[in-house]
């Protein structure tokens, strides 16, 4: 049986007193007044009724007048009107008002509670229905694009974690959109017109990342020129996205853990500490639990920051949004690129939907782009290149490819045998990051370094 919230409106104590005996027994929450005055301080006040049971001969007020004013406060509750005047016309009235039912007194128990429990049920299968609805509606959600069930699940996520101050844990393949969910809960929420500040904590040097959250005073070290306040003070009032977090090294870990328990900042070289005002959203496309388990993620951090878990699904999972997504794209880049074209091919669709799509929305992306620049139309061609996924990549690989290119008869064995360490080194990085497209922190999972790393060798290179 459906427990439900009960308002009872009725000027005979002894009547409202006997259905709330009732309605109680059966386990329902009743609530009891006995004027119109009363019940329109109910209807407008903070309390929410899944029914109401209405007298329509109250000592201040007809019944059917509150039920026409009050029409928009009550929304989705149920009212059951209970009047000793049995009219088929005041019957017809209440209904075309909006009441659930008609009971007539003397009123059977056993009438009475079924009535009650049918227009609770009926009132939570109508808001489930309107809740369903607004869902479903939604093709696109604040920088998204689709529309499949796993979708609307994240709308809906977000859409009730906005208004929290409590930090979010994006997990999730990367391409997915981490970036865009987090940016979505910002501007879903209450610090929306507060600043949003975004921080890739993997693609900054481990020893220039403690200033770039936290900000430093002039002097702090060799280079610090002047004073900077860093992400965490600049998102001061809004939000603070820490993108690959899992990047961040063990002893930073320590001072972000101290940042979220207190809300103070202390910038690197100041003697005091300052509060500050941010709603901090993570991401990482790593399996954060078990980098906790391999002693490379705090635990005490991970719990702080896994309040609320959002995991955004692959592409491959998502069904036919790869297609509106693609449609998406083609719209935008046409635009920008000065083109037209009439339509996709169907082989290039058929391409589109049976591709696996390892690096998501941003592969997605960027495929449709370079067909974009590339066609000439009218009708738009999309190939995708034939390359190894980061699960397909090995060093062996990278090895192999630098073989290719050694002294022909050199010996395999003594194919590094004219490189020094660095150069060795450079090569099998450089070759491993074009084998990922670009992506630098693929690459680096894959060598089992961390991106920091490999940025960092990259400006030594340069």
């Amino acid at each position: 049986m459906t427990i439900c919230r009960i308002l009872i409106v009725e000027d005979s104590a002894s009547l409202a007193m006997s259905y709330a005996a009732q309605l109680t027994e059966a386990g329902h929450h009743v609530e009891v007044c006995g004027t119109g005055a009363e019940a329109a301080s109910f209807f407008t006040g903070n309390q929410s009724f899944e029914v109401v049971l209405l007298d329509l001969q109250l000592p201040d007020a007809n019944g059917l007048d509150l039920l026409k004013t009050y029409s928009d406060d009550l929304g989705e509750t149920s009212v059951i009107v209970i009047t000793a005047d049995g009219s088929l016309t005041r019957a017809i009235d209440a209904m075309r008002l909006g009441a659930y039912d008609f009971l007539v007194k003397p009123v059977n128990s056993e009438r009475l509670l079924t009535t009650v429990r049918n227009a609770a049920e009926r009132g939570l299968l109508n808001r489930e229905i309107k809740a369903v609805r607004s869902i479903r509606k939604k093709d696109r959600f604040q920088g998204f694009v689709g529309e499949s069930t796993l979708m609307q699940a994240v709308y809906r996520s977000i859409e009730n974690i906005a208004d929290s101050n409590a930090t979010v844990f994006i997990t999730g393949e990367s391409g997915t959109g981490k970036e865009v969910a987090a940016d979505a809960i910002h501007k879903s929420g209450r610090r929306a017109s507060g600043p949003f500040v975004a921080l890739n904590c993997g693609a900054i040097p481990e020893n220039l990342l403690e200033s770039e959250i936290f900000g430093h005073v002039k002097g702090a070290f060799t280079g610090a020129l002047e004073n900077r306040i860093g992400a965490a003070k600049e998102a001061d009032g809004g939000t603070l996205f820490l993108d690959e977090v899992c990047e961040m090294e063990l002893k930073l870990q320590v001072k972000l853990l101290r940042f979220l328990q207190t809300g103070m900042i202390q910038r690197v070289g100041a003697s005091r500490p300052e509060p500050v005002n941010v709603r901090v959203v993570c991401a990482t496309n790593r399996n954060p639990a078990l980098e906790v388990a391999e002693g490379r993620f705090r635990e005490d951090l991970y719990y702080r920051l896994n309040v609320i878990p959002l995991e955004l699904p692959p592409l491959r999972e998502r069904g036919d949004d790869v297609q509106q997504i693609a449609d998406f794209f083609v719209e935008k880049f046409s635009g920008e690129e000065g083109k037209e074209f009439e339509r996709v091919s169907d082989e290039s669709r058929r391409t589109i939907s049976t591709h696996a799509w390892p690096g998501n929305v941003r592969e997605l992306q960027n495929t449709i782009r370079r067909a974009i620049v590339m066609g000439s139309g009218p009708e738009l061609e999309i190939t995708i290149g034939a390359g190894p996924t980061a699960s397909q990549a090995s060093p062996a690989d990278d090895t192999a490819d630098i073989a290719s290119h050694q002294t022909p008869g050199e010996p395999a064995t003594d194919m590094f045998g004219h490189m020094t360490m660095m150069a060795i080194e450079q090569a099998v990085i450089t070759q491993r990051i074009d084998k990922m497209g670009g992506n630098v922190t693929k690459a680096a999972r894959s060598l089992d370094l961390s991106p920091s790393t490999l940025y960092r060798k990259m400006e030594k290179w340069n």
